[in-house]
């Protein structure tokens, strides 16, 4: 079962600021899928706030401001991946 990025800091969080929910997590062996599924509905939910966030700052052409494109894209994603860290993967 792969955790993937999110899943990573979620453990990583919990090993360090929930250890109760840590060990209940580990000793029950719903550890993994806890993680597999908070990656999973992390990336889900990151592609949605990317598609809202678009929609309402529409990119540069790509064709004609490639770096603008990519410069405004990377800005986005960063966007949607804090909310989703702070919503989902920190609490």
């Amino acid at each position: 079962m792969s955790i993937g990025k999110y899943g990573l800091l979620r453990k990583t969080f919990l090993k360090t600021e929930r250890k109760g929910t840590y060990a209940h997590l580990m000793l029950s062996e719903q550890l993994n899928p806890h993680l597999a599924e908070i990656d999973r509905t992390a990336r889900e939910q990151i592609e949605r706030t990317l598609t809202r966030l678009l929609e309402q700052h529409p990119a540069p052409d790509k064709a004609n401001d490639s770096m603008g494109w990519t410069g405004h894209m990377n800005n986005l994603k960063q966007q949607a991946e804090e909310l989703i860290l702070t919503e989902l993967v920190y609490r």
